[in-house]
């Protein structure tokens, strides 16, 4: 079990939100307080005394990563590696216990709503400055809102939260009052980087400012991003003025490992300290390797197979090259009645992972879905012949599959390079369709996001790290998120466009009853599944490890049995303690040291280049966003 940190006294509890909590219960948006309660010891404050350790030339935790930036933009960020920096840059309205994952105040120390729940004012915490010694206040939140309430571009990434604000002012220094159109369930749960306004209203063009020229770069988070170079690292150094404490190590660095295995081997030489999204066979290695701790616990994302529904845009025009016979529920439903899940968890994961069906894993218990036995699609390729045979899609001579128009069936894939699931996985589908008389081409990129935008596919492999409130992953399947025209990039998962969907996302977004809203989520998942334009295969563990002669203490979260890297905050590195061995190693890239290096390995965090501004998706790893 991965080393918690010591007990320490109490402090406010801290503000970002996104990536892990396990399934608990209460969810930021499910209970509405009157008024935020003074929260829970948070996890101890890195101890400003402890880094006698590292004296020499300081303490560098480094975290190898695999995933291209999209953007270091809050307003247009959306993959899991940026949105993950964004959290250690800045804070956001409220946070996520690191115990439980029940909200806490972050840059507000209090909430409460009006009667109608139309009216929502915050209380801004007064100890919050920016890295540059300026106040951070209600004005810099305000700002922040109003300017994705109206430029559609600064609306990139997390529109769907402000899309129903009707008004927001700052009262005062320390007051932030949003008004709603209607009721919206959460509001204890915006996951928004609130900017600096006297930096931001700077900026010109929102859709193409990526805030990556200038260093360092103003933030009121634990970490303040010092340094960036594509596809190579992206650099933190404390924020010494945070309020709960500035981190430990004296340097956070990101560095970008395109291949696992050289991630796990940078791990073994001391080089990198932690590597997460391991494979079984490396966990397995990592195991019995002096100094190193692996890490194996319940996973926040699902992974699964995506059909291209008809790639279309706002304006009621349709793109890309889908094939058409995978409109046909008929189709969709054979190919995913050939899939057999518990293979897939068996040998591809070998055990490391859950059998997938609903879109919430079931960490998050009061959102977790399963279908009824009459529902469930089950492994049977006996059935999905006949289900074919009965659509009218027959074998020819050579026992392929011909459709309607006389083509045969003959599907694309896509497949990340950088992901051995996606490739272990593609084997098997072409085995299993193959019988069924169907072709399939794996095709392996290094990044998908052009293809993906563009319609350009058949299927895809497809995973999404889940929030504690599973709102934005809904999000992504609604039809407003279609781009506006075939040029635009939308907030779309993989261009869904369902009514009924779209009903039960409307209604689960303005109900406040905990228990009614699991309800309505749950009936949400349902439709998905129903609909077949997402097979969701399994419930991946999270696979990291770490060297303890490097990383004395670490959080997990939950606390009880969870993971480090992708958390909903910024616990893991802000609590992070250095061994007394820790020293510099002297093999950075540039002029800066990277002593002491903590990895995050194999799809987590790389670096992604200026190239790929514009594709603002998570389609570059299979571990893409919250």
């Amino acid at each position: 079990m991965v080393t918690k940190v010591p007990s320490r006294p109490a402090a406010p509890r801290r503000l970002l939100r996104l990536l892990l909590a396990t399934g608990v219960a209460a969810t930021a948006l499910s209970a509405v307080p009157q008024a935020a309660q003074a929260s829970p010891a948070a996890p101890a404050a890195p101890v400003a005394q402890a880094t006698a350790d590292a004296k020499s030339g300081g303490a560098t935790l480094t975290v190898a990563v695999s995933q291209s930036i999209d953007s270091l933009s809050p307003f247009l960020a959306q993959k899991l590696t940026s949105t993950s920096i964004h959290r250690l840059a800045y804070e956001y309205l409220t946070n996520y216990d690191a115990k439980d994952a029940r909200t806490i105040p972050g840059l507000a120390t209090a909430w409460s709503p009006s009667a109608d729940k139309l009216t929502w004012t915050y209380t801004i915490r007064e100890d919050s400055k920016w890295s540059d010694g300026k106040p951070a206040t209600a004005e810099d939140a305000a700002w922040t809102f109003n300017k994705m309430m109206t430029d559609p571009n600064a609306a990139t990434a997390n529109g769907s939260f402000t899309a129903n604000f009707k008004k927001v002012t700052a009262t005062d220094p320390r007051t932030l009052v949003i008004e709603l159109k209607k009721p919206q369930a959460t509001m204890t749960a915006l996951d928004v980087p609130i900017v600096p306004k006297h930096v931001w209203e700077k900026v010109g063009d929102f859709s193409k400012f990526n805030n990556d020229q200038q260093f360092p770069i103003v933030g009121n988070g634990p970490f303040v991003i010092t340094d960036f170079k594509v596809d190579q690292y992206i650099k933190l150094k404390p924020n010494k003025t945070f309020w709960r404490g500035a981190p430990q190590f004296d340097e956070l660095v990101f560095k970008y490992y395109k291949d696992g295995d050289a991630a796990v081997a940078a791990l073994q030489k001391g080089e990198v300290s932690f590597v997460p999204n391991l494979t079984p066979a490396q966990a397995a290695a990592l195991k019995s390797q002096k100094n190193v701790k692996v890490n194996d616990a319940p996973g926040r994302r699902f992974f699964a197979i995506a059909t291209n529904p008809g790639a279309r845009s706002q304006d009621g025009k349709t793109f890309g090259n889908g094939h058409k016979a995978l409109l046909d529920p008929a189709v969709r439903k054979a190919l995913f009645l050939a899939v057999d899940r518990t293979t897939i968890v068996d040998k591809v994961f070998q055990g490391h992972a859950v059998e997938g069906e609903g879109y919430i894993p079931p960490r998050f218990g009061s959102y977790f879905w399963k279908p009824e036995t009459a529902q469930k699609r089950a492994y049977d390729p006996a059935g999905a012949e006949k289900i074919l045979d009965a659509a009218g899609y027959r074998k020819n001579g050579e026992g392929k599959r011909v459709g309607k128009d006389g083509k045969v069936l003959d599907f694309r894939i896509l497949c990340h390079a950088t992901d051995p699931n996606d490739k272990a996985i593609g084997k098997y589908l072409q085995e299993w369709w193959g019988k069924l008389g169907i072709g399939l081409k794996v095709e392996c990129l290094d990044s998908v996001s052009d293809p993906w935008v563009k319609g350009d596919y058949d299927l895809a492999f497809d995973g999404w790290s889940v929030n504690p409130d599973p709102d934005y992953v809904l999000s992504i399947h609604t039809c407003g998120t279609l781009p506006a025209t075939p040029k635009d990039s939308g907030a779309t998962d993989n261009f869904i466009c369902d009514k009924e969907f779209d009903t039960l996302y409307a209604q689960q977004a303005v109900e406040y009853d905990a228990a009614k809203r699991a309800d309505l989520v749950k009936r949400m998942q349902s439709r998905l599944y129903d609909t077949g334009y997402m097979n969701i295969m399994a419930y991946p563990n999270a696979l990291e490890a770490y060297r303890t002669d490097q990383i004395k203490s670490i959080t997990t979260m939950p606390e009880a049995a969870g993971n480090l890297w992708g958390q909903d905050g910024y616990w893991s590195w802000w609590s992070a303690v250095p061994t007394a061995s820790a020293t510099s190693s002297g093999d950075s890239d540039d002029s800066s040291s990277t002593g002491l290096i903590l990895g995050v390995g194999a799809a987590a965090f790389i670096l992604a280049g200026v190239g790929v501004w514009a594709a603002r998706r998570r389609r570059t790893s299979a571990d893409d966003r919250e």
